[in-house]
């Protein structure tokens, strides 16, 4: 008896012929190269790292931290009338579909270009720092928020449309007290990637600490360039533990 071709079976078969098709691309310098004699090499110029760099690279993670944290609150409020647009059990089918648009524009567009688009327009500052990374941020947090509130029982929300409520009252009462704790969750999770994304943007000139590590790559100091790392590698840890910390309090259920 054959077995039965069923939906993980056929994705499965799906994903190692995409596996098989790109094999290819992993194609080898075509010179004969010690990796283990190089990667060692390389490795050795990072340590010790050098922290006596630290007095001027903890402003720029200060800085780092300041953008990421704007950045998230400021998507996060944007995000919300944007998600609830987006939202089929909200908003009108065209009204979804030009928003769902929008933010998969948004996405399609990495976050060290919009910092580029920022510093062209704005400047190499940190504001053109944050605003990269709000806009990045709110096609995200959109997605993210949409379907939250679309993973809600509808039931309550249409019983309020039944007793004469309008669209805003059945969501702030049928909606959102189902999908705070995710829209809590999600917006945490998006201050810790800023943490991320606010360091890489520094290349362009959009501010923060990654500014150093273009410096310091520029160089080839790289004993200080670990220290950097060293610092973002602690900041994300603590931020990671605050995080989930906070998510258990604000979002227990999640």
């Amino acid at each position: 008896m054959k077995p039965a071709l069923t939906a993980p079976r056929v994705a499965g078969l799906v994903l190692l012929l995409a596996v098989l098709f790109s094999l290819p691309v992993l194609q080898p310098a075509g010179r004969d190269l010690d990796y283990a004699a190089n990667i060692s090499r390389f490795l050795s110029r990072f340590w010790p790292p050098d922290f006596s760099i630290l007095p001027q690279v903890l402003p720029s993670l200060v800085e780092t931290l300041q953008m990421a944290v704007l950045a998230a609150i400021a998507s996060a409020v944007l995000a919300m009338p944007l998600a609830m647009a987006a939202s089929r059990s909200i908003a009108p089918r065209p009204v979804v579909a030009a928003t769902r648009l929008a933010m998969s524009f948004i996405r399609a567009i990495p976050g060290l270009i919009w910092a580029l688009i920022a510093v062209a327009i704005f400047g190499a500052n940190t504001l053109a720092g944050v605003l990269a990374l709000v806009i990045y941020s709110l096609g995200y947090l959109g997605k993210f928020f949409s379907d939250a509130f679309e993973s809600a029982d509808p039931a309550v929300s249409k019983a309020l449309r039944a007793t004469g409520a309008g669209r805003l009252q059945a969501f702030q009462y049928g909606i959102w007290p189902q999908a705070r704790p995710l829209v809590w969750s999600h917006t945490l999770w998006m201050l810790e990637y800023n943490i991320r994304s606010a360091t890489i943007i520094g290349y362009v000139g959009a501010g923060g600490i990654g500014a150093w590590l273009y410096t310091y790559q520029e160089f080839y100091q790289w004993d200080k360039f670990a220290a950097v790392l060293a610092c973002i590698l602690a900041a994300v840890i603590l931020l990671d533990v605050a995080g989930s910390r906070l998510r258990r309090v604000l979002a227990p259920e999640s």
